[in-house]
């Protein structure tokens, strides 16, 4: 096996340096190491978009279906649409997410799009072909838990690079384009949902969502480690001037180079270095630790909550060619 990648990682050098026909044993070793890293990190985000999708599954069909509840987002619109139409929720769970799918592709990049395409079918599938047992009659139990349950499979498959409700990438989207937060923009999309649950559906039936839908928000920020809608990330390391490329040609994003001092022990080592800073969404988190541990699997990697910004580089740029 080992064998057959190291022929995948010659051949693939071989094309990227045509000018030469020779392959040094270090950068065998290193693409090695970065396919490693590379499947790796696909094992583990499949893993969690699985574990994300049964999860949602079992809060639709054991909890809210059966209850006529529902959540807000995407997912809220498809439940809601579900009780007022004739139309499947596997259907529409497709159909609303489509245009938050294009939208992804747009604002986070073509990978992720199909990370969330790809998901949201798998979901819908699920959803359409498996029978799941309802758990319990309890009005408050299925709202708590309902919410626990979709909550959790929204959260595992962010953690896997993906989503399976599009409400955040609108978010993202109308943040950047109108300068509003994105908490204000995911508050006014749920107000306008529940309002229209309490008028179609019953004042009951809205109250009882609208505590599905906390217990899933909450249950998404413990899932993804309380992590809010942007991410400082400051990366030291003795690679700076790479991962400074890295994420100005590669992911697109603005950085910010401090000069600092690197020190070892009380009375140890001092070096002067680069010390990285960048902003990025929760939804890139899991490409830049990817791409940096490729550069320096050594490096201190510092992420911190940022609640809100103006002005700077953190949407994506287009190229000039």
């Amino acid at each position: 096996m080992n064998k057959f990648f190291i022929k995948v990682i010659e051949y693939a050098l071989l094309n990227k340096k045509k000018e030469t026909k020779h392959v040094s044993s270090f950068e065998k070793a290193k693409g090695f190491r970065n396919l490693s890293i590379d499947v790796n990190r696909v094992v583990k985000d499949v893993v969690l978009i699985s574990l994300g999708i049964t999860s949602a599954a079992i809060g639709l069909k054991s909890f809210l279906l059966p209850t006529q509840f529902i959540d807000g987002g995407a997912t809220g619109i498809a439940l809601l649409l579900t009780e007022l139409t004739k139309l499947g929720l596997s259907s529409l769970l497709i159909i609303i997410n489509i245009p938050f799918v294009i939208l992804g592709y747009n604002v986070i990049g073509k990978k992720f799009a199909i990370k969330t395409g790809i998901a949201i079918s798998i979901l819908a599938v699920v959803v359409h072909v498996f029978t799941f047992p309802q758990i319990t009659n309890d009005k408050l139990l299925v709202s708590v838990f309902g919410g626990f349950f979709l909550g959790a499979g929204i959260g595992f498959s962010v953690r896997g690079g993906a989503v399976i409700d599009g409400t955040e990438v609108l978010a993202i989207y109308l943040s950047r384009k109108f300068g509003v937060t994105m908490g204000d923009v995911i508050i006014t999309f749920n107000v306008i949902i529940f309002s229209v649950a309490a008028y179609k559906l019953s004042v009951e039936t809205a109250l009882y969502s609208m505590i599905t839908y906390l217990a899933a928000s909450k249950t998404i920020d413990f899932v993804v480690e309380g992590i809010d809608e942007y991410i400082g990330i400051t990366i030291i390391s003795a690679h700076s001037e790479e991962i400074r490329e890295m994420i100005t040609n590669s992911m697109h994003k603005g950085v910010t180079v401090y000069k600092g001092k690197r020190g070892f022990g009380k009375h140890g080592h001092v070096d002067d270095l680069d010390i990285v800073y960048t902003i990025i969404t929760r939804l890139e988190i899991s490409r830049i630790n990817t791409e940096v541990e490729k550069i320096d699997p050594n490096a201190f990697v510092i992420m911190t909550s940022v609640k809100d910004i103006k002005g700077g580089m953190v949407k994506r740029r287009r190229l000039k060619h």
